[in-house]
């Protein structure tokens, strides 16, 4: 096996076998009783957020047990970039983006209104505001109206997928036509080459479509999105990727349920 190859298989196991456990262990300790910081903490990731134990994306947040691939990535990187998060939650990735110098700016797309005023603290603690711009908005093709399930115990699982929900929300969807604009406006579209987070649970299809249709394609240099096989058509994507020139897949986690990181060309930090 080569080392590109054992690297890979590593990124596979390791990353999903480890996420796995460490999501276990934060649903473990949360039935503790435990005393527990209120206001303002210090997430395992290394960035402040207003404390929300109730929510079990944060306390996925707190504890880290996202897994440090796509952190370990964004903070390698070592030439300018712009970050482009989309399904940004309470901000975790925005603001980790945003603590590298290298980042010129950071947008984040954030549907769900009390999510987003927490996206909107996180920043604030952090200091970042000159650097991230939150967006109160989904994206898609075309802009509009939609209704959003949520759920206040895991604001991680906010889906588009499905029928209108009675307990949902009503948000405003962006257009890849405004989500253009928007970079555009942001430090005159900042610096360097786009990477973009995906976690839209079940609209990634489109989100990824309209991508393809951004006046920015050329500037996308990588792409890590979440792929859940029980409403997400992996293959169709990675064939949809491979044709705009993403020709390097690699895949973190096992299962059902797993995240990839997209690459084009011989972009991503330094290799020796």
């Amino acid at each position: 096996m080569t080392a590109a190859a054992a690297s890979r298989v590593a990124a596979f196991l390791g990353y999903g076998v480890g996420k796995t456990l460490a999501k276990l262990r934060a649903n473990l300790l949360a039935r503790l009783p435990l005393r527990r910081e209120t206001g303002a903490v210090t997430s395992r990731y290394g960035v402040r957020m207003r404390a929300n134990w109730q929510d079990r994306t944060f306390r996925y947040c707190y504890y880290a047990t996202y897994g440090r691939a796509l952190s370990d990535y964004l903070a390698a990187q070592d030439r300018a970039f712009v970050f482009v998060d989309i399904g940004a939650n309470q901000g975790l990735y925005s603001l980790l983006a945003a603590q590298n110098p290298r980042c010129a700016a950071a947008i984040a797309f954030e549907p769900v209104a009390a999510t987003f005023a927490l996206l909107r603290d996180n920043i604030a603690l952090n200091g970042l505001e000159a650097t991230v711009r939150p967006v109160h908005a989904a994206v898609s093709l075309q802009s509009g109206n939609a209704r959003i399930a949520t759920d206040r115990a895991h604001s991680g699982t906010a889906s588009l997928r499905g029928a209108a929900p009675a307990d949902g929300e009503d948000i405003r969807i962006l257009g890849i036509s405004g989500v253009d604009t928007l970079i555009d406006g942001t430090l005159n579209g900042g610096k360097g080459p786009l990477i973009v987070k995906i976690d839209v649970e079940g609209h990634e299809e489109a989100v990824i479509e309209a991508l393809m249709a951004s006046a920015h394609l050329g500037r996308i240099a990588a792409i890590f999105y979440e792929i859940d096989e029980r409403w997400t058509d992996a293959a169709a994507i990675a064939r949809r990727l491979d044709s705009a020139g993403f020709d390097r897949l690699t895949r973190f986690g096992i299962g059902r349920h797993y995240d990839v990181l997209a690459e084009r060309g011989d972009w991503g930090p330094a290799r020796e």
